[in-house]
């Protein structure tokens, strides 16, 4: 979510620029539970308790820069199904329609509290964003399961975490901040004169 804001607010700095964001799907952890797990408690067994009490302060106050409330309570597991949504909504409404509904399923993740996992709350997402036909795409576990997986195997070799950004033959890796964004985009128009 801090990554999309950032690179937003980069891409509104250049309105010259035809930029298309399209999101791919990564899965930090491909083993997560489909039932979901507490958010809290899973950072603190996978940081330590010390360094998760230093960083939901720290998170906090970086989504709070951006306008959002973060939440740490919660589930946390899965969220291959959220992929298969976000690619149909990319077939159905292109990359506008993928990013309206990618929005809505961070802000229920990371400040609403809300388990990406949960067939209701990807239908509400949808449903939110004028999604039509989702609910049988979010019922049906085998919809577009071989385009995610593919899309896996092609666009996650060789990345390590999210957010990640492909721009053009350029990488950035993690919610870098706008200032780095906005100099590619410079570099890039630069290259392109």
């Amino acid at each position: 979510m801090l990554g999309k804001r950032y690179v937003e607010a980069a891409m509104a700095q250049h309105p010259d620029i035809d930029f298309e964001v399209r999101w791919r799907p990564f899965l930090l952890n491909p083993a997560a539970s489909t039932k979901g797990v507490n958010k809290l408690q899973m950072y603190k067994e996978k940081f330590g308790e010390d360094r998760v009490e230093k960083m939901v302060p720290m998170m906090k106050a970086k989504f709070a820069a951006v306008g959002i409330d973060y939440s740490m309570g919660g589930k946390t597991g899965s969220t291959f199904d959220s992929h298969r949504l976000a690619t149909y909504a990319y077939q159905q409404g292109g990359a506008q329609m993928q990013n309206q509904l990618m929005e809505e399923l961070f802000m229920n993740y990371f400040s609403e509290e809300k388990f990406l996992g949960d067939p209701s709350v990807l239908k509400a997402a949808a449903a939110k964003v004028g999604l039509d036909g989702a609910d049988a795409v979010v019922d049906d576990k085998n919809a577009l399961k071989e385009e995610v997986e593919t899309e896996l195997q092609t666009h996650a070799r060789g990345i390590h975490g999210v957010p990640h950004f492909f721009v053009n033959e350029y990488q950035i890796s993690g919610a870098q901040p706008t200032e780095v964004f906005q100099q590619l985009f410079e570099q890039i128009a630069e290259e392109d004169e």
